[in-house]
Formats: structure tokens, C-alpha cells, sequence
């Protein structure tokens, strides 16, 4: 047990720091006296008691983490700290049972925006602040906040930024430091957030809506303070800019720092994945509002333009917000942006989904399958822009590959065998699986998953984490393997 003293150390010190930025929303209900001080009062005091205790507890064992442990710690992260966070949601919301209120802070921490509440717009502002503000720490991640902030992590900082940071290829760093080049990714993230709550303000959002909503798009996440999502507001300056900053923010953070410090837009430039990741999100708009005008879904161009571009972006980017019942729509379009959210985000970004990098290498090295096929002689090198992919890359997408979309099948298995219907079941999962949000069937964006058993709850609680920590991260855990060392 000793040996996992090192371990249990951080994760107490990242629940501490849990229990300070639960803070945030405690300071707002004291000042605003929206009644959910007590929750909030509660929540902070245990949070931090635990992550003293843990601390305490461990603090006589000391050496670096090996790489087994920052899987370990980082795994431990997403499913322990939900547990706190639930605890105002819990504490506050009547009739809420405990696994309701954990998939909802789990929706919250990766980023999903899958709820279970309805009656959001009677909340008190702080439980909605909180629900959102769970969506902005979980957007760039737990881990990389503790590793930007507190360099005595320095015990195995660049392993835990290395399991928690999504991408593919994430030997590459910006910075010789990790420290630095996580405190760089989170100046982009925290810039990009007040420039999209002073827009939404501008939008015509009050103070508060603005603040809770710049971070939920920000952090690609999905709740908000209403019932009807985005439509309640029904304000075409709102919704665009919505759409711009989850554009924004489905971007790698890595380029958006490297702009920001050079003063240039060559990052942009030079990005591989960018060309594709604008490029599949305006055809599908242009096919999807010419397939919807052809059987009359709304009335006219624009009407049409404004919500399947709204759509097409925050379903591809795994934002979630929505403003209006896209279930009424023919199956073909709702299966087409269901499914869009399971690569368009940018490898670096607060989405979810394979990422569009994986996309570019699966196709790149079908296509040179292809070359082989014709040519057995020829060397045709996948290549990312102009730098080429190893094999060992190679590997590891296909290896993903195959065991997202063996996740998507095992998991709508077990929902199905519950007696979920098969539609329900299977754009759960992937809503899920990808932190888009909202589904198909009974779990769409007029209604939420409220009606879902816990058995059903919880399976997809699990998806979450499995999506947002890309599979592998949290398998690794799961092995046997592991475990014997």
C-alpha cells in the first residue's frame, strides 16, 4: 500500500485544490444570497478535509511518480473528484439520489453537458455558475491546472501531462518546461474565455448568463442556466457568437498559444488539421441545409442556415449547446451530426471525440493502402503537413481506432440489454463516448437523461470518463498488468 503513498499524495493535493475553486461559487451565493451557501459551505469544508487528510497521511513517503502512477493518479482524478463535485448539487437539489447528482458533476468535469435537471432556469445562479465553471476546470483538464499552478508537482509532472493532455502525439511540447507549457495552454484558455463573456455580454446576455455561458462554450461543454439550452434566448447575435468561440476552442490550444506568443497567425497557418476541420464542417452545413430545404424542415434559407450551422458546430465540436429540437429532423440529418462530433475537434482542444488528427492519419494511411495496392513497390509515407508520421503513431490511431469503436458496441450492448430502446442506447453512448451532450430518442435536446435508470446512469457516467480520458488512459488501469509490478 506504501507504494501507492506517492500517488494518493497528489491526488490529495488536486482535491484540496478542487475545494478552493469550489470557492468561487461559494463566494458568489454568499454575495448574491441565493440560498445555496449551506451546499456550497459543506462541499468545500469536506473537499479540502480530505485532500488534508490524504496529504497528511502520505506525506512521510516521497519519490517520483513513474509512468504507471500518472496513468494511476490521472485515472483517480476524473472519477474521484466528480465525487465532490456533486456534493452541492446533492446537498441543494431535493429528491436528487447520488448517482443522479455524480453523473452530473462527471458531465460536468468532462466536459459533456449531459444533464439530468430540469427546472435550471428557477436554480440559483451559483449552482448554475458551478455546474458550468466544472466544464471550464474540466476543459483543459484537472491535471494540467495542478501541473500550470503548483510546480511541486514537478514528481512526475510531464508523465500526468502526457496521460491527460488528449492528443496523439504528445511527445511534442511547447516549452522545454512542462510547467511552462501548461501555465502557456491555460493563458490561451483563460484569454479565450473572457473575450467570449464580454461578447456574449455585448450579445446581450446579462452579466451572470455571459459568465456561465462563456464557460460552458468555452470548455466545450453544453449546460447552461435554462431549460432550452441557447433557444431559450432566441438571439441570432448570441448564437453567433457562440458558434465563433466553440470554433475557437475546438482549435489545438497549442496553436492558439503559439499565435498569441509570436504575435503572428503563421501557427494557424501551418496547422495540418485546420484545412480539414474548417473544410468538413462548411460542406456539411452547405449539404445539410440544402438536404433540409429539400424537405421543407423550416421556413426558408436563412431560417434553415441559422440552425444547422449552429448545430453542424456545436455537435461536431462537442460544445452541445442547442437551440431547437433537432429530433424533429429526417434521421439522416440527426445521424449526420451525431456523428460529426466524433472526430471535428482539434487534437490539443476541449473537445471530445477520436480528434481530427487521428481522422487525417486513418485516411492518409488508407489511402497510401491504396497506393500499395496498385504500386507494392512504391514509399508513400503518411505525413502530417510536412513532418511524416512514425509507424509507432500509426500504431497507436489504429489501436484507437479499434477500441473507440468497440467501446461504442460493448457499451450500446449493455444498454440495450437494460431495455433501452436501440436509438437511445446507441446515441447515448456516443454522445457520451464523444462529451457531446445531447442525444437521439428520449434522451434529445427537449428532453435529458432524467428518465434513465442508475444502472444506465452510471454505464454512461463511465463512458464519459472512458471518452474524455481517450480510452486508453483509463483501460490501462483496468488490466491486470498493471496492477502486478
Amino acid at each position: 500500500m506504501r507504494s501507492y503513498f506517492p500517488v494518493l499524495s497528489a491526488l490529495g493535493l488536486i482535491v484540496t485544490m478542487f475545494g478552493v475553486l469550489m470557492g468561487f461559487p461559494l463566494a458568489v451565493s454568499f454575495f448574491l444570497d441565493d440560498g445555496a451557501t449551506r451546499a456550497f459551505d459543506h462541499a468545500v469544508l469536506l473537499t479540502c478535509a480530505v485532500g488534508v487528510v490524504l496529504l497528511a497521511l502520505t506525506r512521510r513517503v516521497k519519490r517520483d511518480l513513474k509512468p504507471s502512477d500518472g496513468f494511476l493518479l490521472v485515472a483517480l482524478t476524473w472519477v474521484v473528484t466528480p465525487v465532490f463535485g456533486a456534493i452541492p448539487l446533492f446537498g441543494y437539489v431535493p429528491g436528487l439520489s447520488v448517482i443522479d447528482a455524480y453523473f452530473e458533476a462527471v458531465s460536468g468535469l468532462t466536459a459533456t453537458g449531459a444533464t439530468i435537471l430540469s427546472g435550471l432556469d428557477r436554480m440559483p445562479i451559483s449552482i448554475n455558475l458551478w455546474r458550468t465553471f466544472m466544464h471550464w476546470i474540466g476543459g483543459m483538464g484537472v491535471i494540467v491546472l495542478v501541473v500550470a499552478i503548483l510546480p511541486l508537482l514537478g514528481i512526475g509532472g510531464r508523465q500526468l501531462f502526457r496521460a491527460e493532455v488528449p492528443t496523439p502525439m504528445k511527445e511534442s511540447s511547447l516549452t522545454p518546461r512542462i510547467t511552462e507549457t501548461a501555465k502557456g495552454l491555460w493563458t490561451a484558455y483563460i484569454l479565450l474565455t473572457a473575450a467570449c463573456g464580454l461578447s456574449l455580454w455585448l450579445a446581450g446576455l446579462d452579466g451572470w448568463e455571459a459568465l456561465i455561458h462563456a464557460f460552458s462554450v468555452t470548455g466545450l461543454g453544453g449546460f447552461s442556466s435554462k431549460d432550452a439550452s441557447l433557444g431559450h434566448f432566441n438571439s441570432v447575435p448570441v448564437e453567433m457568437v457562440a458558434i465563433t468561440f466553440a470554433l475557437l476552442a475546438g482549435l489545438n490550444y497549442a496553436t492558439h498559444y503559439l499565435a498569441l506568443v509570436r504575435r503572428s497567425a503563421r501557427p494557424y497557418l501551418s496547422d495540418p488539421e485546420l484545412p480539414f476541420y474548417f473544410g468538413v464542417l462548411l460542406a456539411s452545413v452547405a449539404v445539410l441545409t440544402a438536404y433540409l430545404m429539400s424537405v421543407e424542415a423550416h421556413a426558408g434559407f436563412l431560417n434553415t442556415l441559422r440552425y444547422v450551422a449552429f448545430h453542424v458546430v456545436s455537435m461536431s465540436t462537442s460544445l452541445g449547446l442547442t437551440i431547437y429540437d433537432y429530433t424533429l429532423w429526417p434521421m439522416f440529418a440527426q445521424m449526420w451530426i451525431l456523428f460529426l462530433g466524433s472526430f471535428i475537434a482539434c487534437s490539443g482542444s476541449a473537445g471530445g471525440g477520436m480528434k481530427m488528427m487521428r481522422a487525417i492519419i486513418l485516411y492518409k494511411q488508407v489511402y497510401r493502402e491504396i497506393v500499395r495496392s496498385l504500386h507494392p513497390n512504391a514509399v508513400h509515407p503518411v505525413r502530417l503537413g510536412s513532418q511524416p508520421v512514425s509507424e509507432d503513431i500509426l500504431h497507436a490511431v489504429l489501436g484507437f481506432s479499434f477500441m473507440y469503436m468497440v467501446s461504442i458496441v460493448a457499451l450500446t450492448l449493455v444498454l440495450t440489454a437494460t431495455g433501452l430502446d436501440i436509438i437511445t442506447a446507441f446515441s447515448g453512448v456516443v454522445a457520451c463516448l464523444n462529451n457531446t451532450g445531447p442525444g437521439l430518442g428520449a434522451i434529445g435536446p427537449a428532453s435529458n437523461y432524467a428518465g434513465l435508470n442508475d444502472f444506465q446512469t452510471a454505464t454512461l457516467a463511465f463512458t464519459m470518463i472512458l471518452g474524455r480520458l481517450e480510452i486508453f488512459t483509463l483501460l490501462v488501469v483496468l488490466t491486470p498488468v498493471f496492477w502486478r509490478r
